[in-house]
This record gives structure tokens, sequence and C-alpha cells, in this order.
């Protein structure tokens, strides 16, 4: 379910992505301010998530920054990112993806989550900053893309809708 659910994820993320590049940026500045505000939080906390199950040292000391790079820049990362946690999903062992990591946050608190844990917390946490863009794409007029995962796997497999 790990696999798909990071297929998914990948295929979410080029819709929201091409509808991010539709705002018409002077007659919403804001819409787009906020949309690559999000894109950028969602890549820094995958990023450090990487760094966390990877083993090695968080990348950015917050979850997010001042400036925000531009939406190519951003687009290239997030989809290293989901290409290295579906590779990930698909590889782990069972006993791997019940090994609980310790890591400190960014906001220094510390934290211990399993491998799987830290997988589906990816996958949840880009579906709810998605839904927070879609409201922005909303705003900007435009259309915001169905990316459920019922019209995922409906589009991947078309013939379940026979």
């Amino acid at each position: 379910m790990l696999v798909s659910a990071f297929d998914y994820k990948q295929w979410s993320d080029r819709r929201t992505l091409a509808a991010m590049a539709r705002i018409d940026r002077a007659a919403f500045p804001e819409a787009a301010a906020f949309t690559a505000q999000q894109l950028n939080h969602m890549v820094i906390v995958e990023e450090l998530f990487r760094a966390r199950l990877a083993g090695t040292p968080a990348p950015h000391r917050a979850t997010n920054t001042d400036t925000v790079p531009d939406l190519q820049e951003l687009a290239q990362r997030l989809a290293a990112s989901s290409e290295w946690f579906s590779c990930q999903a698909r590889d782990l062992t069972p006993a791997q993806r019940q090994q609980r990591l310790s890591f400190t946050f960014a906001d220094g608190r510390q934290g211990c989550m399993s491998r799987q844990e830290i997988l589906f917390h990816i996958i949840n946490h880009g579906t709810y900053h998605r839904g927070a863009i879609g409201h922005a794409l909303d705003l900007a007029r435009v259309a915001h893309p169905a990316d459920t995962y019922t019209v995922f796997i409906h589009e991947a497999e078309p013939a379940r809708r026979g």
C-alpha cells in the first residue's frame, strides 16, 4: 500500500504543480506567494525526514525559509524527494519498516517514529498542504485538480470503472 501511496503522491504533486503554474501572478500575488510557501514547506519537511531516515544531519534548521525558491526549483526538489521516498517504500523490508528512529524536530523537541510511520506522515503531510494549495487556487480562479486517491486509481487502472 505504501508503494501505491507514493505513486499517488507523485501523480498528485504533478497535478498540483501544473495548476500552480496557471496562477496569474500579477492579478493574484498573494495566492501565488501562499502556494509557493506551502510547497516550500512540503519540500523542506520531506528533506528533513529523508535525512532522519538516512541517518544524516538535518539539512534545514526550520520548516520554512524567509526566501522561497522559484517554482521550477521547488518542483525539481519535490520530484527528487518523491522518487527517494518511493524507493524507500519499495525497498524496505518489513522489519526495517518497523524500526523506530529517535530524532530532534526542527522546533527542538524530541521525536520517535518507525520508518513506516515516517513514510505515512510524508503522504499525509503532502495531502494536507495540497488541500491548502487547492483553496488558494480557488481564490486565484484556477481550477484545482481532482487529486484524490480514488481519481488516481481509476485513472491508473481505467478497467476499474467497468
